[in-house]
Parts: C-alpha cells; sequence; structure tokens
C-alpha cells in the first residue's frame, strides 16, 4: 500500500482528530509506530502542521469509522485515478523543510568527520544547505557551534541512505582517479628484445665501417720502396757550387 503524499502531516492529523491507534495510523501512513507514539507525545514532527486527508481526497470518513471501531482493521486509502510522480532537481540543492532545517548543522558535521571525501557540492545537495554554512560548520564559527553534534542525515531525515551511498562512491571514484593520474610510473629494466636490437645495431654498423676500410683505394705514398743510395745521390746533386 502507498503512503499519503505527505505522510508525517497526516499522522499529525490523524493523532490530533481521531481516535485510532498508532499502529493504525503508522500503518496508513507507512511509518513507524514508536514515530507515531513520539508525534502524540510531541518528540517528533513538532513544526508539522497537521493535514486533513479527508479534505485531499486519500481517506474517507467511514475508513476512519471502521477503523476507530475495529482496533484490528487495517484502513485502506482511496485509490486515485491519476498517477502523480514527483521528479527531483539535481541542478541544485533540495528542498528541506523549516522543521528539519535546525537539523543540518549536526548533520554537515556528521559529514563532515565521517565522509571527509565529499565536495561541499556533494554536501549541499545532500543536506539542502550553503557553502557558507559548511564553511562556518568546519571552522566552528557558526552562532550555534557549542550546540551542534554530529548525527547521521539518514537519521535526520535530510536525505536516504542509497542517495548518501552513490554521493561517497562517487567521491571515491574521483578521488581515485586523481590518486592513479597523479602517479609517477615506476622505472622498469630495458626489454631483451631492445637490448637484442641495439646489439645487432651495433654489429651491423661495425661490420660495415669494416668493408668500407675494405674497398678503400691503397695509399700510393705508403707503398713506395725508397732506396737510400738513390736519396742521397740527389741531395749530393744539390750541394752549391765551392762547397767543400
Amino acid at each position: 500500500m502507498s503512503a499519503p503524499l505527505m505522510p508525517k502531516a497526516t499522522a499529525v492529523w490523524l493523532v490530533e482528530n481521531t481516535a485510532l491507534t498508532f499502529k493504525q495510523i503508522a500503518d496508513l501512513c507507512v511509518l513507524h509506530e514508536l514515530e507515531v507514539k513520539g508525534i502524540a507525545d510531541g518528540d517528533v514532527a513538532a513544526g508539522i502542521k497537521g493535514m486533513d486527508p479527508v479534505t485531499a481526497g486519500q481517506l474517507t470518513r467511514e475508513e476512519i469509522h471502521k477503523g476507530e471501531a475495529d482496533a484490528s482493521y487495517r484502513l485502506a486509502m482511496v485509490v486515485s485515478k491519476v498517477n502523480v510522480e514527483v521528479k527531483r532537481s539535481t541542478a541544485g540543492p533540495r528542498y528541506t523543510p523549516v522543521s528539519r532545517r535546525g537539523d543540518r548543522p549536526d548533520a554537515i558535521m556528521w559529514l563532515l568527520r565521517n565522509h571527509p571525501e565529499l565536495p561541499e557540492s556533494a554536501i549541499m545537495k545532500l543536506v539542502g544547505t550553503t557553502k557558507h554554512t559548511i564553511a562556518s560548520v568546519r571552522d566552528r564559527d557558526h552562532w550555534n557551534a557549542q550546540n551542534i553534534k554530529p548525527v547521521d542525515p539518514v537519521t535526520l531525515g535530510l536525505c536516504s541512505q542509497l542517495e548518501l551511498d552513490l554521493a561517497v562512491q562517487k567521491a571515491a571514484s574521483k578521488s581515485a582517479k586523481k590518486v592513479v593520474g597523479d602517479a609517477v610510473a615506476p622505472r622498469t629494466l630495458i626489454p631483451a628484445h631492445e637490448i637484442s636490437g641495439t646489439a645487432a645495431h651495433a654489429a651491423a654498423e661495425a661490420e660495415k665501417a669494416k668493408a668500407a676500410e675494405a674497398a678503400a683505394p691503397p695509399d700510393r705514398d705508403s707503398q713506395k720502396n725508397y732506396d737510400a743510395d738513390s736519396v742521397f745521390a740527389k741531395l749530393k746533386g744539390l750541394k752549391p757550387e765551392g762547397a767543400e
């Protein structure tokens, strides 16, 4: 069975204006029986104004009378012929009811302590707050800093567990990608095929050099055979006249 459009406001009205049991109201509004008892005691939903489900067309007077006459009777909501879909915008921070706005600093403190990897934009969407409030809670200069205590935002009803888990997983994946991108690739040995290729290239160059040296024309001056007598005979013919 689906819950009313405003389950807590409907529960507040039923507690104040009917004789239904806590269990009947909890089953109708899809709440916990202790939560309905807290509404009756004034500990829960203190700032929520009750909403008449009969006027809203979600419940009939006959169903309420049947429930008041029989404590074991399970109330049934009026089946609507119109399907209402509530789409939540992800462009900015969510809307937080007035009764819950005082709990936001506690939720911010809990997120800052338990999930420091979350960026401010994620906290803003989860809790429905601003950068200024997040900074004031982090720096302990909030006007109510001495009374702020970390409380899970899921417990406070500011977000669902699924939304919190998705935000944490997204932030963790971004942090992991950043660490991998900043890491320096480890130095490794040169592969064996590269070493063998370099050695083969050097051997080929040496063979080319030897072949080029062998193919070069011989030096004629180095291959001449000089006769000492002929060389001195030429030198004697160069003496000036009158010299002894």
